[in-house]
Formats: C-alpha cells, sequence, structure tokens
C-alpha cells in the first residue's frame, strides 16, 4: 500500500515536470507576434483598473506580477498604467507602414520623401518603433507604462513614477529593457519594462527559432539584414535584463 502511495507521488512529480518543461517551448508564431490572445489560454485581458485602453491582454504570469507591483506602488502613492501591452505582428506591421509609406511623420519627415533610400528608412523607424516580427511587445511580457515620452518621466509626477520603477520594479520581475547605456538597439524608452522570468525564455528561444528569412510580409522587410534587426535590436537591451 505504502509502495503504491510513492509510485503516484513521484508519478505526480514527473508527471508535473514534464507539462513544466513543454510550457518553455514557444512556438514560432508565438514569438513573431502571429497568435489572438482572446482564444489563447496563456494570456489575460487587463482590467480597467490597471489601463485606460480597451481589450489588451499579457500573458498570465507577466500579469500577476505586474498587479503586485501596482499594489506595492500604489501604497507609495505611485500610480501605474499600462498604455500598451500584447501588440501583434499585424498590429506592429500596421505601426511599421504607416511610417514606412509616410502616413505620419518620423523624426520631424515623411520618409516616403526621401531620397537616402531604403536603408535610411528602416534605420529611421528603428529609433522607437519595431519591424514586425522583432518586437518584444509579440511575446505578451512586456508593457508600456503611463506615457511615451521620455521628458515625462525626467520631471514631477513621472520623475517620482521612474524612480519607483528604478528602485523597485526588480522586486517584482520587471526591468527597463531600453536604457540609456547600450551601444545597438533603439533608443531610450524610460516607459518600457519587460516581466523577465518569462521573457528571458522567449528570447532564448527567439535566438533558436528565428531566422532573417522569417521577416516577410510588410514593406521594407528585405532591410532586416543590412539592419541586423535580431543582433542589434531584439538583443540590443539591457545587460541586467538577460
Amino acid at each position: 500500500m505504502i509502495k503504491t502511495k510513492y509510485f503516484w507521488i513521484i508519478l505526480s512529480v514527473l508527471l508535473l515536470s514534464f507539462v513544466a518543461i513543454n510550457e518553455l517551448h514557444f512556438t514560432k508564431n508565438e514569438l513573431m507576434g502571429k497568435v489572438t490572445p482572446i482564444k489563447d489560454s496563456h494570456f489575460v485581458k487587463i482590467s480597467k483598473k490597471y489601463t485606460n485602453k480597451s481589450n489588451i491582454y499579457l500573458r498570465k504570469e507577466a500579469y500577476k506580477a505586474f498587479i503586485k507591483m501596482y499594489d506595492a506602488a500604489e501604497n507609495d502613492d505611485i500610480n501605474l498604467n499600462i498604455i500598451s501591452a500584447f501588440r501583434s505582428f499585424n498590429h506592429q506591421k500596421y505601426i511599421w507602414e504607416r511610417k514606412w509609406n509616410g502616413k505620419v511623420k518620423v523624426d520631424g519627415e515623411y520618409l516616403n520623401n526621401t531620397i537616402k533610400g531604403d536603408l535610411f528608412k528602416a534605420n529611421k523607424i528603428l529609433l522607437y518603433s519595431s519591424m514586425p516580427g522583432s518586437s518584444r511587445h509579440h511575446w505578451g511580457t512586456d508593457i508600456d507604462l503611463n506615457n511615451l515620452e521620455n521628458k515625462y518621466f525626467e520631471t514631477g509626477k513621472g520623475k517620482k513614477i521612474y524612480q519607483w520603477l528604478t528602485t523597485h520594479a526588480a522586486e517584482y520581475g520587471y526591468c527597463q529593457v531600453y536604457t540609456s547605456n547600450r551601444k545597438f538597439g533603439y533608443q531610450e524608452e524610460k516607459w518600457h519594462w519587460s516581466y523577465i522570468p518569462l521573457a528571458k525564455k522567449m528570447l532564448n528561444e527567439y535566438q533558436k527559432q528565428i531566422k532573417i528569412s522569417d521577416f516577410k510580409g510588410f514593406a521594407g522587410s528585405d532591410q532586416a539584414s543590412d539592419v541586423k534587426i535580431i543582433q542589434h535590436y531584439v538583443l540590443g537591451i539591457n545587460e541586467k535584463c538577460k
């Protein structure tokens, strides 16, 4: 009877381990944002308490950690508001192509009028916007908080929020991935915070699975190799977040 009991305990542990190992695997579609979070059990819709946007999602682990961080910040009279979370490949394509095709200005100019070539256009857009398929927002692990301007976080209420985050966010697994002290990648983003316990695993999988040939289906995709989209942008993050 005792042996039977131990057998089932051991079997249960092995099954749980098997599930945990499988959970570490991410498909190419997951890594490139080609999923629908409302239909994916790994995601949860963010409550209106934590965002002023509608129908935005995070992975469950990242969301649970954020709620703990939110509560701690609130106790210190700091309000954290999620203004962007999961972003699909198609959503990123929309953002990218509006800039590529000159629908909105980039760094003060419409890029469809430039005579400097496609590589120039790609590099300009990549100051702040990811190429479709390369965004960490595809993973459901990253959030943008409160404001999309660095200057907001340099004075007043914004400065207090940023100081609180730089002091406490790591306690909840969050890290500012785009800081000012990096050699490659996007410009600094004081608003962009990543849930590292999960994002780190996805970054490792990304390096194993995603190739330059996977960047296709959007205007300017042929520039992925020249801008070194994986080496300089996907991997061009704060060393403390790796």
